[in-house]
Order: structure tokens, then C-alpha cells, then sequence
């Protein structure tokens, strides 16, 4: 990226939305803005984890703001993501739709441990790049994600569902303190999290650090009190308890350093963390100035500290775990990604970046096409595409991983199973070359693809056309079978397969 580009990160936490602005100076970035709004969103999310109009609202109007601001930019220069509210929130499709349209940018839910890596990439930016080895801590408003790493590369991530606001609204609900409730919500964080005690075990640290709002939070008031700055212990924790017990009630606090709008979620904050620090033994913890928004900085900027491509490496990891038959996985992508240029002219013109990367998801989907085979081969497709689902995977939204899913669950068999996915021109031209693919390969070798050609005659049809030579059907007629059912099954759906030459 040459030097005086733009580029931004948007993070919608479950507490407060940011958006960090900057421009590349000499290969590093420099921030220039930056806006910060409390929306609480963690706390809208209503009994059956369907976040409640207000909450959406109020989330709508910030992103409008944000997008005012963030006009002009190119899609390739903004990087917005959603983590833990959005990730519970059943009703999430019905607020990303409005949200994408007011921020003027596709919004990415992503998992709890791809959240996990883009925080310590972005603490482990902003810290100096040598071999220590460091634990960092982000307590957010309903989650808390521990992170393992050495230098910049992450080693051991996980996210808890515990956070401030969730245990604040669960444990300090009339926002009353007592030491009883701090006890409580400090055994019931512990419970959540101690799993974690081997992973995260003392010995395999050098040094701790913290992220986020209620580090940020807890570390402004002890310094308004005079204790170190930068740092945490177990003696400044058990200081705060002690002035929120006296205090009886998040009305009446009265502490220096801390703002109005944390009061009401400072018990749950400092309950979690107080549980961080004896489960893990922390004797301090260090202040980190980088968080989630700078790893997606790093994202954008191509800066990672992985070796090689995050999404390849997880392709890989998860073919490796299930047992992928790679060679054919990857004879499926070449024939699928060779229809899908043709289908869609990318030879024929200079390249086509949209292009380029559904051409990559589509060979990842064909590399995948058979994981579910590991757990059964009657419905592999189904137990595939609830693998997908369900993974976690660096470097891939929530969504990403679901059109992965649908490619795999659609590869084979009925399409009613995914009908409404065919209203995306894009997923239909990816899934009937995924699907002319794995015919053309059933026999697990290399296909004959000499005058093979898929093309759309006429955009404002449906109609898609695949063109074989005269002798072909001849030569293979278990293919010419295979494609002749494979019309059928398109019959049935808006979109229609038409086949020249059998």
C-alpha cells in the first residue's frame, strides 16, 4: 500500500462502537481520528436473545454517523466487524441489513476466537516485536477473550461468555453492591473460565497485558487515586471493591478517574476481572494500548504476523482434522474455479477483484466438498455444511463460513434445501460450477474439459448455458448421464441448466 493511503476499522462491541481512522505514512499507520459511542447493544438483548428495537436503533444511528464520516472511502480501505452481541443475537440478519445500508459497508460478525487473534495482533502491534512470551486479557461487554502469544503470533485463543455487562445485569441488576453479590459473580466468572487455568497456567507467561473498555476503566481510576499508571494489581482490585461496597450502589459512587457511563456496569467489569486474575494467578497486569480496531488496521494493511494466508492456513488446518481427500478436493476447485472464469468472462477483461475473490471461496468450498465424509457418508454434504457452521476458523467471519457451508450442503442432490440462497446471482453461478465440477469429477481423476464451455448468453435470463464438443457425450456417457439429471434438478428452481451437445 503506498504511502498517504486511508484506511479504517469499525468495531461494534457489545458495550461501545468505535471507528478508527488513519493513513499510511511510510508503511506505517497513523492514526487521525477517532470516535467512540456507549450504545450498551450488549444490554438490548431481550429474553429470547433477540435484540429489542431501542438496541437496534440506537446502533443504527451511530453507524449512520460513522458512515457520514466515513464517505468516499473505497471498500477496500474499511473493515467493520461485530463481535458478541451480534454473534447471540437471534435476530442479528434483521439489524446487519439496515446496519450495512447506514454504515455504507458490509459488517462482518466474527467468532469468538477470530476476535481473539485480531486483539492480540493489535496489542502485539503496539508493543515492541521481540520473543516475550504474553498473555493478554480483553474484557468486553459480554465476553472475555484470553489470548496466548509469543512476539506477534498467537498461539493459544479462546472467548469466555462473560463480560461486564452481562454480569453486571445478571449480578448487580438495581446496580446495588454488596460483598456477598461481588462473591457470587466472581465464583460464577471463575466457573465459566476455568478451563482456562491449564492452557493459561503461569508458566506459560512472561508478561500480562489488558485491552479494552474496563481494563481502560479500572486503570483511569486507580491512577486518579495514585497508584502506578499503566499497571493493574491484585491490591488496586481489591482497593475498588472496597469503595464500590461502601458506596452500596452505582448512584452513589463517587471515584475519581471514572466516568458516568461505566458506573453502571463497573461491578460486573471488576468482578470478571478480579476472577481473571486469581484463576490465572496474575500478580499485575500492563496496560495494552492496541486492541480489536488496530488488528483489523493490521488486517487491512496485509500486516498479520502469521506465516502465510490466514484463510488458506485455516482451509488447510480443517482439510488436515478431517481428513479431506486433498488431491480430489483440489481437482474439484481447478475444474469449478476454470467454468466459473468462463461463466463469468474474467479472461476477457483486466482483473476482476470481485471476481477474484469469489473465484477463491469457490476453490475453498471445493476443497472442503467432502469434509463431512469423516463423520458419515450417507448426507456427508449436510454433515459438511454444519461443520462449516460451526468452525472456527482465522481470518473468516461468521458469514463467510456460512456461504461456505451452503456451497457444500448444495454441491450434491436437491437445491429445495437452499432455495432461498438462489435469489443471489453470485451463490448460483458459484454453485452450479461447484456442482458441474464434482460430476465432471466423479470418477476421481482429471476430466476431459476439450470444448467444455459454460456461459450466460443473456444476463436478463436465468438461463445458463453449458457447451460440450460432439464426441464427448460418447466418450463419456456416465458424465453425459450425470449432466442430464443435473437439468432436471434445475428445473425445479428459478434458474435453468441448458446442455449443448449430449
Amino acid at each position: 500500500m503506498q504511502s498517504g493511503n486511508r484506511l479504517a476499522a469499525v468495531d461494534l462491541g457489545s458495550n461501545s462502537f468505535r471507528l478508527e481512522i488513519g493513513r499510511i505514512e511510510h508503511g506505517e499507520f497513523r492514526r487521525t481520528e477517532y470516535l467512540k459511542e456507549t450504545v450498551r447493544q450488549g444490554g438490548g438483548l431481550d429474553e429470547g436473545r433477540n435484540l429489542t428495537l431501542p438496541a437496534m436503533q440506537a446502533g443504527w444511528d451511530c453507524l449512520a454517523r460513522f458512515g457520514e464520516r466515513l464517505a468516499g472511502f473505497k471498500p477496500s480501505e474499511v473493515r467493520a466487524v461485530a463481535t458478541q452481541t451480534l454473534r447471540e443475537a437471534r435476530n442479528r440478519d434483521e439489524f446487519l441489513l439496515r446496519a450495512n445500508q447506514v454504515l455504507g459497508f458490509p459488517i462482518d460478525v466474527i467468532s469468538g476466537r477470530e476476535e481473539a487473534r485480531l486483539i492480540y495482533q493489535g496489542v502485539a502491534h503496539m508493543l515492541p516485536n521481540t520473543e516475550e512470551r504474553r498473555l493478554v486479557v480483553d474484557i468486553g461487554g459480554r465476553s472475555t477473550e484470553l489470548i496466548l502469544g509469543q512476539g506477534r503470533t498467537p498461539k493459544v485463543m479462546e472467548s469466555f461468555r462473560v463480560g461486564s455487562i452481562a454480569w453486571s445485569k445478571r449480578y448487580f441488576p438495581d446496580g446495588q453492591f454488596t460483598r456477598k453479590s461481588f462473591e457470587i459473580a466472581e465464583v460464577a466468572a471463575t466457573a465459566v473460565m476455568d478451563e482456562a487455568f491449564e492452557a493459561y497456567h503461569p508458566n506459560h507467561w512472561d508478561t500480562a497485558y489488558g485491552s479494552a473498555g474496563t481494563v481502560g476503566a479500572i486503570s483511569d481510576v486507580l491512577i486518579a487515586a495514585g497508584w502506578p499508571s499503566g499497571q493493574i494489581t491484585m491490591e488496586g482490585l481489591d482497593w475498588i471493591l472496597d469503595r464500590l461496597v461502601s458506596a452500596q450502589s452505582a448512584d452513589r459512587l463517587r471515584l475519581a478517574g471514572m466516568r458516568e457511563d461505566r458506573k453502571a456496569i463497573i461491578g460486573g467489569g471488576v468482578s470478571v476481572m478480579r476472577s481473571v486474575f486469581k484463576l490465572l494467578k496474575i500478580q499485575h497486569m500492563e496496560l495494552a494500548s492496541g486492541g480489536l480496531r488496530h488488528g483489523l488496521i493490521c488486517d487491512l494493511l496485509g500486516d498479520t504476523g502469521d506465516a502465510g494466508d490466514l484463510h488458506v492456513n485455516s482451509i488447510n488446518r480443517l482439510a488436515r482434522k478431517f481428513g479431506v481427500d486433498r488431491a480430489h478436493g483440489q481437482r474439484v476447485g481447478n475444474v469449478a474455479t476454470y467454468l466459473f472464469k468462463q461463466l463469468t468472462n474474467a479472461g476477457k477483461r483486466s482483473a476482476d477483484t470481485e471476481n477474484e475473490r469469489l473465484e477463491r471461496k469457490l476453490y475453498w468450498a471445493a476443497e472442503l466438498h467432502e469434509i463431512g465424509s469423516h463423520i458419515s457418508h450417507s448426507d456427508y454434504h449436510k454433515h459438511g455444511a454444519y461443520i462449516l457452521d460451526n468452525a472456527d476458523a482465522m481470518g473468516f467471519s461468521l458469514s463467510e463460513l456460512h456461504r461456505l457451508s451452503l456451497l457444500v450442503l448444495g454441491h450434491r442432490g436437491k437445491l429445495r434445501k437452499i432455495e432461498t440462497a438462489l435469489d443471489d446471482r453470485e451463490m448460483v453461478c458459484q454453485l452450479m460450477c461447484l456442482r458441474l465440477a464434482v460430476i465432471l469429477c466423479h470418477a476421481r481423476r482429471d476430466p476431459d474439459l476439450t470444448g467444455i464451455n459454460l456461459k450466460q448468453p443473456d444476463m436478463q435470463r436465468t438461463a445458463i448455458r453449458l457447451s460440450c464438443r460432439a464426441d464427448w457425450a460418447e466418450a463419456y456417457p456416465q458424465s453425459a448421464h450425470l449432466l442430464r439429471e443435473e437439468v432436471l434438478a434445475w428445473e425445479k428452481t428459478p434458474w435453468q441448466l441448458e446442455v449443448r451437445g449430449l
